[in-house]
Parts: structure tokens; sequence; C-alpha cells
């Protein structure tokens, strides 16, 4: 896939201040995750990769150009704000509109366009004759993604985006994501709610202290850790028996039996060689094995990990 956005040794100082330390990056096409606590320098990135901020050394290029003061790349570039800024006394169409014709679309296409977004974020259309000063903070989410989409943007940028959404509403947003990055659009989001990204994000870009801990795929990440053990609960037909055949074969670090319940709790040192050799390991423990679940392949425990 083609790269869309480039650091290389980028830095941001704010006086002694550093937000971003020498971090190297690409971020290609499809969805990107951007995990980092409060102060791990998300903030700094999203708003150099958007044009709002200057680098003070090496370089950040999007669609191989610098954000900075560059009008014709940004045209490119959509951008959802985890902060709210809406007009409360302007209804969401009208919004829209305005936005529309100063992003350049033309007049006769602009309400038209406006329309669709806000039925594309599925705001209800009898909402949109109400002043956004009576809208639910969900309503105004899914306003500010329908204003980051309006001008088909090539690149979207997205600060928490599903701050303020329930439940069905995540899973719609989430579902919208996926049908724009399907359709050619690059999709960076910022988000502190770990198993959002994990469903959505091919790849992740993990931040603390303005310092890149790791990126790529999931995948890639827990081979590139040291040490990284697996955490499985296998619930099966005798848990006891599973456990000893595993044991005396040497491939377990330890193991928590719960009979009761046919489960067995079991740490491995090596993935790679375990999942290699668990299906001869199985075949000759006689055993049958119901359900296999992994505790510790998720973003959360990956994010555990390297910020350890």
């Amino acid at each position: 896939m083609s790269v869309v956005v480039q650091a290389r040794e980028l830095s941001r100082w704010y006086g002694v201040v550093m937000g971003l330390n020498n971090v190297s990056f690409e971020i290609r096409a499809g969805l990107t995750g951007l995990v980092g606590p409060n102060g791990a320098g998300k903030s700094t990135l999203i708003q150099i990769i958007t044009g709002q901020l200057q680098t003070s050394s090496g370089e950040l290029t999007v669609f191989g150009e610098r954000p900075w003061n560059n009008p014709r790349l940004l045209k490119r570039i959509g951008y959802c704000p985890e902060r709210e800024s809406l007009p409360k006394d302007l209804q969401p169409l009208d919004w829209l509109c305005g936005l529309g014709l100063i992003s350049g679309i033309s007049p006769a296409r602009v309400r038209e366009r406006a329309e669709s977004m806000l039925e594309k974020v599925k705001l209800p259309r009898e909402h949109w004759r109400k002043r956004m000063a009576q809208y639910s903070k969900g309503m105004r989410q899914r306003v500010k993604l329908a204003q980051a989409l309006l001008h088909a943007p090539d690149l979207l940028v997205l600060d928490e985006p599903m701050n303020g959404l329930d439940p069905m509403g995540r899973q719609e947003i989430a579902q919208i994501l996926k049908e724009f990055a399907s359709g050619g659009t690059t999709i960076l989001i910022s988000s502190h709610i770990l198993a959002e990204l994990e469903s959505l994000c091919g790849e992740i870009i993990i931040l603390n202290w303005g310092r890149i801990l790791a990126s790529g795929g999931q995948k890639d990440i827990r081979e590139d850790l040291k040490n990284w053990s697996e955490e499985l609960s296998i619930r099966c037909s005798d848990p006891r028996k599973l456990a000893r055949h595993l044991f005396e074969a040497g491939v377990l670090l330890g193991f928590d039996l719960e009979p009761a319940d046919g489960m067995v709790h079991i740490r491995v040192e090596n993935p790679v060689e375990f999942y290699g050799a668990w299906t001869r390991l199985l075949l000759s423990s006689d055993v049958s094995v119901y359900e296999i679940r992994s505790h510790n392949r998720s973003l959360k425990r990956i994010f555990e990990k390297v910020t350890a």
C-alpha cells in the first residue's frame, strides 16, 4: 500500500518542553490507530499532520508534501477535532452548507452534499432543523464527522471520534469509517478506547512521552517484543489431564485449573513454537477441546507491554 503520511526524525518543542522527540513512522492507506496516554504527543502530531503546527526539526509529509501553509494539500485532508466548536445557534444543515461553500463545493451541489453527509453519519432527519444547542453530545459528534467528510477528503484525521456515542452509535460510526476506508480514504484515528481501535485498525502507532514506542500491525508489534508470553484459557473435557500433558511436554510457564467449569488457564513463553506444536500436543493428549481464548493478543495488552 502507498505511503500517505511519512515522518522522519520529527521533533516539536514548546519552549523547553518537548511535544515530539525524534519520531519516524509511516501511515499507509487504510485505517491506522494512534494510541497513547494524556500528554503522549498525540495532539501535537495530529496538529502537524493537519497543518496547524510547524515542525521544530525533521520532516513530515502528507501525500509527499509538507502540510504547513499548504492550502492545496489541506483541501485533501478532513479533520474532526476532539474539542467542540460548533455554533450552537445554527442548524447543522446551514452550517455544513456554509463550510461546503468555503471548501469550494459549488452552490448548485452544496446542499445535496451536506444532506448526503448528514444521512451518512445517521443523524435523524427530524433533527436537521434544530439548533445545535439542543443536541446531545452524540449528535454533535455526528455533525463533526459530517463536516470532516463534507469535501470528500483523501485523508481523514479523527481525534476521539467516538466520545459521547452510545454502543449502537459506536457500531454505526465504525461501520461508516470502514466503508470510507474500503472506498480509498486513508483514516487516522486517535482514541483512548483501545478495543475500538483493535476492531477497526489494521495498523497502530503507540506514542508515549513524545516517542514512538511501536508501530505497524498488531502481529508485527507482538513479534518485535522481547519476552512476549501468551496467556490462554482452554475449555476441554479434562482440564487436569490436559494441563499435566502440556506441562510434561515442557511448553508451559504455568497454569491454573477450574475443573468445575472445564477450564485450564495456561501461560506459554514462546507462542510461535507453542502454536506450531499445538495440533500434535492435542492429538497426543486424548482430551477434547471445545474453546480456546487468548488474553494478551489484544491491543490493550500490547499497549501495556510497550509502555511498561
